[in-house]
C-alpha cells in the first residue's frame, strides 16, 4: 500500500507541477497583453490630446474669422451709407446745374 500511495503522491506532485507551469504561462501571457494594452491606451490618449489642441487652435482662427467678418460687415454697411451721401450730394449737384443751364 505504501508504494500506491507513492505513486498517487508522485501524481499529483507531477499534477502540481504542470498546473503552476500553465499558471505562470497565462500570467505571462496576462502580462503581456497587458503591457500592449496600455501601450496602446496611452497612444490613444496622445492622439486624444493632440486632437483637442487642435480643436483649441481651430476655434481660436474661427473666432478670429467672426470677428474679422463682422468688421468687415461694418466697413461694408459704412461704405454704402457713405456711397448713398455722395449719391444724393450728386444728383442736387445736377439739379443745381439744370437750374444753373436754363437761367442762362
Amino acid at each position: 500500500m505504501i508504494g500506491m500511495e507513492d505513486k498517487i503522491l508522485q501524481a499529483i506532485e507531477a499534477l502540481n507541477q504542470k498546473i503552476d507551469m500553465s499558471v505562470e504561462g497565462l500570467r505571462n501571457d496576462l502580462n503581456q497583453k497587458f503591457t500592449a494594452l496600455s501601450s496602446l491606451v496611452q497612444e490613444k490618449a496622445q492622439i486624444l490630446e493632440a486632437l483637442e489642441h487642435l480643436k483649441q487652435v481651430n476655434k481660436a482662427e474661427n473666432d478670429k474669422m467672426t470677428f474679422d467678418l463682422t468688421e468687415l460687415n461694418d466697413e461694408v454697411k459704412s461704405i454704402r451709407r457713405n456711397l448713398s451721401t455722395v449719391e444724393l450730394v450728386t444728383a442736387n449737384n445736377w439739379s443745381d446745374i439744370i437750374k444753373l443751364k436754363a437761367g442762362k
